[in-house]
């Protein structure tokens, strides 16, 4: 009780203070609980996955560590992101890869996947989610070693991951039809070569062609979004990525898809933020997702650094709130799984209330009238507000712990839950 009174009279010195700058905390706290982020389902067991035939993980994508008591089932999975859940502020969505389903019934190659497989997962995700996503998974796989998928120039390899994708297609509009809220199909492929190809005209036309007959037939959009996502290089694809930054922008703008901009897909110098208002001025929506990239594409847990502050102004301040969906993309296996989904996720919700929390109008007015130092020195002075008091407020009126108490309630969930599958 002594903590919760400490809180609430924290946060009503910090909405004084904010009221002062024309910001309502208030408001802002409601609005942020109308912004669910949708979570990765793969941060769970190191990005392996349930199918019957697994094989190592290729596609560019690497994940380091072998911390004690990852998921080995959908049952354990959904156990754990049901704890990650209650440790965050509002609701939220589920992002699951293809390889996710439930085949140790139904064995299914991946043209074969049906929505059956993801029944149990629709299931949970009505209890616990506000909806659930989607992404069909073209790497660790015997047909996509030699580099190519949908952008093979062999029918065989090609067909295969286009009956793939048509399929994912089935399955995510059966998931939004069954929860009421529209699915968002993220289509990536890590398609390239590790040296200069000869051809790279022919590969980007290969895909092009293979998306537009995925594609043929239109989605319902009360129950299917769709995006395409960029990348500039991976490992095993440095010197060329057939769904580059280029391709896929035109590829969206053309074919009225969502472009989905990752945080880890660009050079280390170029700011995603910087991107936000030229894309949401010529499309009507966009998918990011969101890690931290260090000095290559290794998707760290997402923290409340320089990038994550900056990319949540720049949606801010181009009113894309609610024209942008929010996803997670990380996968660490080097600390607790757990922990690591639940502060990546916060440190996402704190980028979104501290956005919020800026007098928007007051800086572009400044700017208007070419009062410059004003604007620096208003953007400074949010720096020192006590913008934590509002985010333990938010989390107490949620009803879950406070900054001060996550790190116990993660670990004694290790102690009595994730310690006990190291026997």
């Amino acid at each position: 009780m002594a903590k919760e009174q400490s809180i609430t009279a924290a946060y009503e010195l910090a909405k004084e203070q904010y009221g002062e700058l024309g910001v309502d905390t208030d408001q802002v706290l409601q609005r942020l609980g109308e912004i669910p982020l949708s979570l990765h389902c793969w941060q769970g067991d190191d990005v392996t996955g349930f199918e019957q035939s697994r094989v190592a993980l290729s596609g560019g994508l690497q994940v380091t560590g072998d911390y004690p008591g990852k998921a080995r089932n959908p049952d354990e999975l959904r156990q754990d992101i049901s704890q990650v859940f209650s440790l965050l502020p509002g609701s939220h969505r589920l992002n699951l890869h293809s390889i996710y389903g439930e085949f140790s019934q139904s064995p299914a190659d991946r043209d074969s996947i049906e929505p059956g497989h993801f029944a149990g997962w629709i299931d949970w995700a009505k209890e616990h989610t506000s909806g659930l996503d989607f992404n069909g998974t073209y790497f660790s796989h015997p047909k996509a070693d030699a580099g190519f998928t949908l952008s093979s120039k062999d029918p065989e390899i090609r067909n295969f991951w286009i009956e793939h994708a048509k399929r994912c297609r089935t399955i995510g509009a059966h998931m939004g039809k069954a929860l009421g809220s529209p699915c968002v199909l993220n289509t990536w492929v890590p398609d390239g070569s590790k040296d200069y190809p000869a051809d790279r005209m022919g590969h980007r036309k290969v895909l092009k062609d293979s998306l537009d007959e995925i594609f043929s037939e239109p989605a319902d959009p009360r129950y299917l979004k769709e995006s395409v996502e960029t990348k500039l290089f991976g490992i095993g694809s440095e010197a060329f990525v057939v769904g580059s930054h280029e391709f896929y922008m035109n590829y969206a703008q053309d074919t009225g898809k969502m472009l989905c901009l990752d945080m880890g897909h660009f050079h280390p110098t170029e700011l995603v933020a910087d991107k936000i208002s030229s894309i949401l001025l010529f499309q009507d929506e966009l998918l990011l997702h969101v890690s931290r990239p260090m000095r290559w594409d290794s998707d760290h847990i997402v923290i409340l650094n320089d990038d994550i502050y900056l990319l949540f102004q720049e949606l801010k301040r181009s009113s894309g709130l609610d024209r942008t969906h929010i996803g997670l993309d990380f996968f660490d296996g080097s600390v607790n799984r757990v922990g690591a989904w639940v502060l990546g996720a916060r440190s996402t919700l704190k980028g979104l209330l501290y956005s919020l929390l800026e007098p928007t109008e007051t800086l572009v007015s400044y700017e208007q009238q070419e009062i410059l130092f004003a604007r620096l020195a208003l953007q400074e002075q949010l720096k020192t507000m006590p913008f934590g008091a509002v985010w333990d407020y938010y989390c107490m009126s949620n009803g879950v712990p406070p900054e001060s108490s996550m790190i116990s309630e993660v670990l004694a969930y290790e102690k009595q839950v994730i310690g006990e599958r190291n026997g």
